[in-house]
Formats: C-alpha cells, sequence, structure tokens
C-alpha cells in the first residue's frame, strides 16, 4: 500500500483519534466483561463439561472466545501509538500501521465481505419494519425431537416422554420463521410447520419476535469484525446468550443439572412466561439492530468511496 494510497484513509481516521491510555482502557474493559462472561464456562469445558446454552455459543456460532475477546474500535478511529501492539492486539490484516499509529484500510476488506455487509443491511432493515410473531412458544426445539432418534443433546434426558413430545407438537401450531432452526427439525415434523423454509428464502419469512432473529444480531456483527465496534459485538453476545437461555429453558430437555429451571410451554403458565421474555428480547433485539443498521449504513458510502479512490489510483 503506497503512502498516497494510505493518504487517501487517513482524513477520515484522523477525525476521531484515540490516545494510547484510551484505547488501552476499552480495549481492558472489553477484554475483562468477555472474560467475566466465558471464564466459567471455559473452567468447565476444560473438564468436559456438556452446556447446551453455551456451547452453542462457541460452536453453531463459529467464534472463539479469544476471538471475542480482542477489541475493535470499528471504522474512522485512528489508534495512537498502538503499531507495536499490532501483533499482540490487532492480527486482522485491516489493521495497518501508519506511523507509530494504527488505522483500518478499507482496501484491506475483502470483497465478500462488502456484499455480506450489503445484504446484511437488507436484512436488517426488512427484518426491522415488520410486526413481530410472538406466539411460536419455543415449539421449534421441539420439533428438533419429533423423531426422538433425533435428540442432539444426549447426555440430558427429555422433560417429556416420546409420546407426550408428539402429542404436544401434534396439538399445537408450529410456527417457526428462522430457516436456520427449521432446518434442524426431525423430517416427520416439517410438515407441521406453518411455512416450509429454505435458504433462497430466509428473508422473506425473518421477523424481530424470533429468539434465532435477535440471537443472529451477534452472527453478523463478528462476521463484520474488525469494522463492528468492540463494545457493540459485546452487546450482541450478551443478547444471544440471553436468548438461548430461554431457548433452553423452554426446550424439550431437562438442564436443572446445570442450573436452568425449565420454562414448561407444555403449560399455559409456561406459555405466558415465554410469550412475556420472548417480548422482553424483540424490544432489546430492537434497539440492538437499530444500532447495528446505524453503523453499516454510515460505514459503507465510506468504505466505497475510499476503494473506489485507491482503485483509481493504482489504475
Amino acid at each position: 500500500m503506497s503512502l498516497t494510497i494510505q493518504d487517501t484513509y487517513k482524513d477520515l481516521s484522523q477525525e476521531n483519534p484515540l490516545d494510547f491510555a484510551e484505547w488501552q482502557i476499552r480495549y481492558e474493559e472489553h477484554s475483562s466483561l468477555i472474560a467475566s462472561l466465558t471464564n466459567n464456562y471455559l473452567k468447565e469445558k476444560s473438564h468436559q463439561k456438556p452446556d447446551p446454552v453455551m456451547d452453542f455459543m462457541f460452536t453453531y456460532y463459529n467464534y472463539s472466545p479469544s476471538k471475542l475477546t480482542r477489541w475493535s474500535p470499528g471504522y474512522a478511529v485512528r489508534l495512537c501509538d498502538a503499531a507495536s501492539f499490532r501483533e499482540s492486539h490487532f492480527t486482522v490484516k485491516e489493521f495497518v500501521p501508519d506511523g507509530k499509529d494504527l488505522l483500518l484500510s478499507p482496501e484491506y476488506m475483502p470483497a465478500r465481505k462488502l456484499r455480506l455487509m450489503e445484504w446484511t443491511l437488507h436484512l436488517m432493515e426488512t427484518v426491522q419494519q415488520r410486526q413481530p410473531h410472538l406466539n411460536c412458544c419455543g415449539m421449534h426445539e421441539w420439533a428438533m425431537v419429533y423423531d426422538p432418534a433425533d435428540a442432539r443433546h444426549q447426555t440430558f434426558p427429555l422433560r417429556l416422554k416420546p409420546a407426550e413430545i408428539k402429542k404436544l407438537i401434534d396439538s399445537k401450531p408450529v410456527s417457526c420463521t428462522h430457516f436456520d432452526a427449521y432446518r434442524f427439525f426431525s423430517e416427520s415434523a416439517k410438515p407441521k410447520n406453518a411455512h416450509s423454509l429454505s435458504r433462497e428464502e430466509v428473508i422473506k419469512y425473518e421477523q424481530p419476535g424470533c429468539l434465532h432473529a435477535n440471537m443472529d444480531l451477534y452472527k453478523w456483527m463478528y462476521k463484520l469484525t474488525p469494522w463492528i465496534p468492540g463494545e457493540m459485538l459485546a452487546d450482541g453476545f450478551k443478547l444471544a446468550w440471553e436468548a438461548r437461555v430461554l431457548d433452553m429453558k423452554a426446550g424439550p430437555y431437562d438442564l436443572k443439572s446445570i442450573g436452568y429451571d425449565p420454562v414448561c410451554i407444555e403449560t399455559e403458565e409456561g406459555r405466558r412466561e415465554y410469550k412475556k421474555r420472548q417480548s422482553m428480547l424483540w424490544q432489546k433485539g430492537l434497539k440492538l439492530r437499530a444500532r447495528l443498521i446505524s453503523h453499516i449504513k454510515n460505514l459503507l458510502p465510506v468504505i466505497k468511496e475510499k476503494r473506489k479512490a485507491a482503485h483509481e489510483l493504482t489504475s
């Protein structure tokens, strides 16, 4: 990257310099927060103790605790006196040195990530304007064990007998709108869903009341790192964790042995409790999704402009 191209990126970064002490504080605060959320899990994991909540957070969401621990300022920030910390703190290639400082360079954003950012914005804006569906009662998790052989967490017993699970699903509407939950349904349960979902029609059915749609705010954020500020990513992780806890408490597995008391959606009281908690997560998701939309809408035109200017300089 020539000095001329680097100058193309400097102007915006210099508008928001973070001095050494300030970015160090933010980095350490972020790292400490993530450590407080994950250290106990990592300790238990070292003893091979399964946890369907936290295992999901680092297996289905393919982003390790060590990556999550690393803070990024997001775009349009100059990290003063940070160049010597590049290998230890800011290892992704998008961080480039400028003298003693570091800044994020759009030149190193892969084209596929730019396309993902555009698609994510379209998805977020579409979902944000829809009315929430708050009547699913977590039945998607039960549909995944409609055939008992499909149970994924074999360490933990089911709360109901297989015949009772079938009766529950057969007697209640299944209205899952999230493809990445639907695709794990037992094959014999898929026709019972209100919609036949597909990867190609994700945007058609996704809606803001869905637990998994709100969990996935975290997924879109980490896929767009380091362009997403660490503080927003941490908020995404916390919301996804909270939603996953409800997902598992309302599910078919008996998890009391690891501290998760059930939300018994097979009862009227349990369904009311689920809907109340789901509504709270919907409200939190609305606020966080609005932040993500705003961030991407501010970010995209700047990155496109900078990439275009850099391309013209080298062509």
